[in-house]
């Protein structure tokens, strides 16, 4: 259909007023009965591989529905012979080897004609030697790497006071949970024999292999000196206050499993939780293992065909989403879907202490978190949303919603960075220098202040009913009226000189972008006019022919890359999300972009939903990325939304 600028025909409205309905129709459709919205969260096959291996080394693998695992294996693996990152990539080495690893464990013989083609596949860009830290880890407990060639991480740092310039708080939340089980694990060094080896798939043969970390040949090479003088310690039984240590790692991991066996509510930290007891030598049948084991299952997809883990839940945020899309495309208020929702998150709200305290003394309990149950990890991103959402939507007891709102604002206020922006999890946890560690070869070691989780604090704040009413909330009040100046000027410090603004939490500029259009918008449109109009005219000029915006996650690589990628709805949604903002602040200059979008939105809508194989969601940029399969449902509805609510302000008489 060619579009028509200008007051839009009935024919026109009429189809974005279908596409809405629909779209309304099928979330609906998909809430649980107890109220949350909750969809598959997939990630590269590298956790389900990992999930085999952890059941292999437990000998609890009989017990669960691993053939279907290797089939799901099986059917990720690509024409090249390797198992991707996200889609579309080509293929990764790790996650490969990761693949390989759980196939052969699986009982898969080498000479299948899957594994012979992986081999090709691995041996040609390396082998293990130029695997990621963690895949050599992982081998290694099974004797397919030598742990000589494995960071050291001493367990006295368990035991470093508070007021030391490095504590274990100075690495992101995610970082912290998934090393402190593993300063038991390398500690003992364990080797599970589990009947393969994986010679084959070193390309200069497994006894010319050298086993030592890596060097850059630059500064960062004083860390793999540091390393050697830590295992010639430990050689030499001279690692001072390593019982006590152990002991303190030991009582960490296990104050912080949650009642439904859970760490950190990330495989990744609940997998090196149960290598780390079993290297204690903790019974299967231990309460604890058993619970964890559980909790792993809880992460599974189980198909028909197919067994697959996800690296986490999230029925919170999907939650939170969804509310805000059908409250914002006409739903009433008190719509039951919207209040049993409501309803859900409002008993979500954490008001326990967690990991976050220990840099923030001033804040007090009021954050959600991701998943289902998370209590030391509330999270800023999910809070601002959940506070969006909940200010959607009429409650039974508003008096109690107020409340929980009330000590959400006061929480994120005491969590802004000194920068001015807001992390997802901690606050100024930004020593970059965690990085550059052998060990951190993901570089996701920290977790500072992003523009994107900023921009979602100053969205809620401009979205709050009435945000002159905090004032009678301390911190509240302070949020308003005392910091959202430094968040505003981080903000600007922020944007690309070409307009743009990086996406740490999605794929990537466009996500970025949109969010601080967003937020400048509600907040402040008159002091930064210019910011806006500069990063709307960045979304105009990435625009694909066919209406659409898609950004691939190679951008994160290769900055010259932004905004470059098939379309997808999700990303589409985004970008219509940031210029319908900058619309309503600055005018209408990009009007013609915006109808091309929603048309795009509009054609590729089937039966109420849209679909996308494209992974639009960032873990660890570079390293780890995700796909949410709601994303393409409750944007796409929100961005529809949104157009129809400019379109009857503009037709109105």
């Amino acid at each position: 259909m060619q579009v028509q600028t200008g007051i839009k025909t009935t024919e026109w409205m009429d189809r974005v007023e279908d596409a809405i309905a629909s779209s309304q129709n099928y979330l609906l459709s998909k809430q649980d009965p107890k109220g949350y919205w909750w969809a598959e969260l997939e990630s590269n096959v590298s956790i389900t591989s990992e999930a085999v291996l952890i059941h292999k080394i437990w000998g609890t693998d009989g017990t669960r529905p691993l053939a279907k695992a290797e089939t799901y294996l099986r059917n990720q693996q690509r024409d090249h012979g390797g198992w991707e990152l996200y889609y579309d990539d080509g293929g990764e080495l790790s996650v490969t080897i990761e693949a390989y690893m759980a196939l052969r464990l699986l009982g898969v013989p080498a000479t299948d004609p899957a594994l012979v083609s992986a081999r090709a596949f691995i041996l040609g860009r390396g082998g293990i030697s130029k695997s990621r830290i963690f895949t050599k880890l992982h081998l290694a407990l099974i004797g397919c790497y030598e742990w000589k060639g494995i960071p050291s991480l001493p367990a006295w740092v368990m035991l470093v006071p508070e007021s030391a310039p490095f504590t274990i708080y100075e690495m992101s939340s995610w970082a912290r949970g998934s090393t402190v089980p593993l300063l038991l694990v390398m500690d003992r060094e364990p080797v599970y024999d589990l009947g393969i080896t994986l010679d084959e798939l070193y390309p200069e043969g497994r006894i010319h292999a050298t086993f030592e970390l890596p060097r850059n040949s630059d500064w960062t090479d004083v860390f793999v000196g540091l390393d050697g003088i830590f295992k010639f310690a430990e050689a030499n039984k001279f690692v001072p206050l390593r019982e006590e240590g152990l002991k303190a790692a030991e009582r960490w991991v296990l104050e912080r499993q949650e009642a439904t066996g859970d760490w950190g509510g990330i495989i990744p930290a609940m997998l090196n939780s149960l290598l780390g007891l079993k290297a204690l030598d903790y019974d299967v049948h231990d309460p604890i293992i058993e619970r964890g084991l559980a909790a792993v299952d809880n992460f599974a997809i189980e198909t028909e065909t197919e067994y697959r883990i996800q690296p986490c839940i999230s029925p919170v945020w999907d939650t939170a989403l969804v509310i805000r899309a059908l409250a914002e495309s006409g739903l009433d208020r008190d719509h039951p879907a919207l209040v049993q929702g409501g309803q859900w998150l409002l008993e979500k709200q954490i008001l326990d202490y967690g990991d976050w305290k220990v840099k923030n003394k001033e804040g007090e309990p009021g954050g959600w978190a991701f998943e289902f149950e998370n209590r030391f990890y509330p999270d800023v991103d999910d809070t601002a949303v959940v506070v969006m959402a909940l200010n959607e939507v009429t409650l039974p007891d508003e008096n109690a919603k107020q409340a929980a709102v009330t000590r959400a604002f006061n929480w994120i206020a005491t969590m802004q960075c000194k920068p001015g922006g807001w992390a997802a999890f901690d606050i100024d946890n930004d020593q970059d220098w965690l990085n550059w560690l052998p060990y951190g070869d993901l570089k996701a070691m920290i977790d500072p202040n992003t523009a994107d989780v900023t921009a979602r604090v100053l969205e809620m704040l401009g979205r709050a009913p009435d945000p002159a009413s905090r004032n009678a909330s301390s911190a509240g009040h302070l949020l308003i009226d005392s910091r959202v100046n430094r968040g505003l000027a981080y903000l600007k410090s922020e944007q690309e000189s070409d307009g743009s603004w990086f996406g740490r939490w999605g794929v990537n500029y466009i996500y970025g972008t949109s969010g601080v259009l967003a937020a400048l918008a509600l907040v402040e449109p008159r002091k930064f006019q210019l910011e806006i109009q500069k990063g709307a005219q960045w979304l105009v000029s990435c625009q694909n022919a066919d209406g659409g915006w898609g950004e691939t996650c190679k951008s994160y690589n290769d900055s010259s890359l932004k905004g470059q990628g098939p379309s997808t709805a999700s990303q589409t949604a985004w970008a219509l999300m940031g210029l319908l903002a900058a619309d309503d602040a600055v005018g209408t200059y990009h009007q013609p972009a915006i109808e091309r979008g929603v048309d795009y939105l509009v054609t590729t809508q089937k039966d109420g939903a849209w679909d996308e194989d494209h992974f639009t969601g960032t873990g660890f940029p570079c390293h780890f990325y995700l796909k949410y399969h709601l994303y393409q449902q409750h944007f796409s509805l929100t961005a529809l939304a949104r157009y129809q609510t400019m379109l009857n302000k503009k037709n109105r008489p």
